[in-house]
């Protein structure tokens, strides 16, 4: 899986698809290749490791041609390797794809009875020897492309090439995304839509079961089965120059401090103030969700630990009930979905397979669905019975921050526009509310400020082997998602616990060189989460307390205070979180890892 690109035109090829895939970059990648139709071939350029190998190896070894196609992948079958990097060529039929064919070693069987050698480990090598068997059976590459998909199992989106027909690019989407970007006497295709945007903001999108014919005078859409589709351009809005670091050091410090616009974005047209209330328009019209008996939350990652503050917010706040679950886990244990529930998925970028296979689960067994995701017209905002975009803008850092916060910004809103249409919260006791998430960025603001004194214990706690997380209440998957940040761009081991877990196993993991990271609001649960650190300070724990309330008492226990405005119980969630990002944040950099792009992850997860 990761980044597509192709280009038919008159330009060159391999400068633009190497631009493209700069563009994907923040997906996160471990090899890359090019191929172009060159005097009647199509040579393939692959590489190793970075864009900046690729690019070196084409300065010294450089291909020209019109037409081509990119692609930079992350391993699923396969260790990481030039021979197992895109694109793949069985004979004159050259392929790029994202995703996984599930049945791929039955038909690798399939084909080595006939005689097929392949060259690589990869799922994908497959499906270019089936294009190429079909060829030879004299299908042209459109009919042999159909033909061979036909036999796949699984997700999956391809770009095929053919040394005879170098006049056509053929692309098929099954699961994972396709976009097609339409220029004048040129088009591109793409996997995402920062890739082709310096070259045009008119686009279609494919949709599961669908093909495209790419030429350069035009673009054909059928299904599968050939059937003719029709389907008008959108013109999508995106700036690129909003992809840039803006003079950060990388774009995760960037997308942290663009956390108080990202909010403002988020609630912009929102807000009702003088009426106390919340406008949704999105869900206009959908007395299903006014009317749920149950929310079903659904997601993976970082998501996921929005939606567990998000339950919060929806039984505190609308008092409706209310679950979480993993999209890994959702459709494989079968769930039971009663009349009245209704399920609500979030994701940063629409795209995450888990999560899309979860819409379906759910849609099977009668549900209504509401998507949450950051990415305009992704494949689970098309599939959703409502969506609510967060508006956070592009991000390009693997490990999310600004989506995180405009997703609870979102879960809040829901959680407020629920309550006052079933009216279990008036005008009156909402106004305050309301009031408070106003002036939410303005406090996000202010633990920003923070930044240069948690740098310095970033620097001091940042040769830890290990670190504990802990919270309660609605807090308690903020410090799951503190623990998170640590270890995917750190790389250090590190967990996150109820609180009140600690004395059940894991205060066995305390000693000096594992700090514990507190978060302790002054809420209802205030002294018992006091009580969890003196057992942790008794047993040597150095502690790192995060709170909105300082005392002298909390002076003497903890080793570092980092304070947060105060603010309603249920928006604390978004202060404590400033402080988890920067101090992850700050720790990589000491250590020297890859921030922006951390070893073995990948933006969008469009694979399971």
């Amino acid at each position: 899986m990761c980044g597509i690109i192709g280009y038919i035109g008159d330009r060159d090829a391999s400068t633009i698809l190497v631009q493209g895939l700069k563009r994907l970059e923040y997906r996160g990648y471990d090899s890359a290749g090019v191929a172009t139709f060159t005097e009647g071939t199509i040579p393939v350029r692959r590489c190793l490791g970075k864009l900046e190998n690729l690019e070196r190896l084409l300065r010294d070894d450089p291909i020209e041609g019109k037409v081509g196609i990119g692609h930079t992948r992350w391993a699923t079958h396969g260790r990481p390797s030039e021979e197992n990097a895109h694109p793949h060529r069985a004979g004159k039929v050259v392929v790029i794809h994202n995703g996984i064919i599930e049945n791929y070693l039955e038909l690798r069987a399939h084909l080595g009875k006939l005689g097929r050698k392949f060259t690589s480990e990869t799922d994908t090598e497959v499906i270019s020897h089936l294009i190429e068997e079909a060829v030879l059976s004299g299908r042209d590459i459109v009919a042999a492309t159909r033909e061979a998909i036909a036999q796949l199992e699984g997700s999956f989106s391809i770009v095929v090439m053919h040394q005879d027909d170098p006049e056509t690019l053929v692309a098929a989407k099954s699961a994972t995304p396709i976009v097609i970007g339409l220029g004048e006497g040129e088009n591109f295709i793409a996997s995402d839509i920062p890739a082709i945007l310096d070259h045009t903001r008119r686009v279609l999108f494919l949709e599961d079961g669908e093909m495209a014919v790419v030429r350069r005078d035009g673009v054909t859409l059928t299904t599968f089965a050939g059937e003719p589709v029709s389907r008008e351009p959108r013109v999508v809005s995106w700036d690129p120059v909003t992809a840039q670091k803006g003079g950060y050091r990388h774009f995760l410090l960037k997308e942290i401090h663009e956390q108080p616009q990202a909010i403002i974005d988020t609630m912009r047209g929102r807000l009702l103030q003088e009426e106390g209330d919340v406008s949704l328009d999105e869900l206009a019209g959908c007395e299903w969700a006014t009317n749920a008996k149950r929310i079903t939350f659904v997601a993976c990652g970082t998501a996921w630990h929005a939606c567990q503050v998000g339950k919060y917010f929806v039984e505190q706040i609308a008092r409706i009930p209310s679950d979480v679950d993993y999209g890994s886990e959702f459709r494989y244990r079968d769930p039971v979905i009663e009349d009245g529930t209704v399920v609500v998925v979030v994701s940063q970028s629409g795209e995450t397979a888990d999560t899309l296979a979860a819409i379906e689960a759910a849609r099977e067994r009668g549900a209504k669905v509401i998507a949450i995701c950051n990415v305009v017209d992704s494949s689970i905002a098309r599939r959703a019975d409502a969506v609510i975009y967060t508006h956070a803008g592009p991000e390009i850092s693997v490990a999310s921050t600004k989506a995180f916060t405009t997703q609870l910004t979102v879960l809040y809103l829901l959680g407020l526009f629920l309550a006052r249409r079933r009216g279990v919260v008036d005008a009156e006791a909402a106004a305050p509310l309301i009031a408070d998430l106003v002036n939410l960025p303005s406090h996000v603001e202010e633990c920003l400020r923070r930044e240069r004194a948690i740098e310095k214990i970033a620097k001091k706690y940042g040769d830890a082997r290990g670190f504990l997380y802990l919270g309660r209440g609605i807090n308690y998957p903020i410090a799951l998602e503190g623990a998170l940040k640590l270890k995917e761009i750190s790389y250090i081991h590190a967990e996150g616990y109820a609180a009140g877990e600690m004395k059940h196993g894991p205060i066995a993991l305390i000693t000096e060189q594992v700090p514990v990271v507190v978060l302790l609001p002054k809420d209802a649960v205030y002294g018992k989460s006091l009580s969890n650190m003196k057992e942790v300070e008794s047993r040597g724990g150095r502690i790192i307390a995060v709170t909105d309330s300082p005392s002298a008492e909390l002076e003497d226990i903890a080793w570092e205070i980092i304070q947060v405005p105060t603010t309603n119980p249920c928006l604390l969630p978004v202060l404590l979180t400033i402080p988890m990002q920067l101090l992850a944040y700050y720790i990589a950099v000491y250590r020297g890892t890859d921030v922006d792009q951390p070893r073995n992850l990948a933006k969008s997860v469009t694979v399971e």
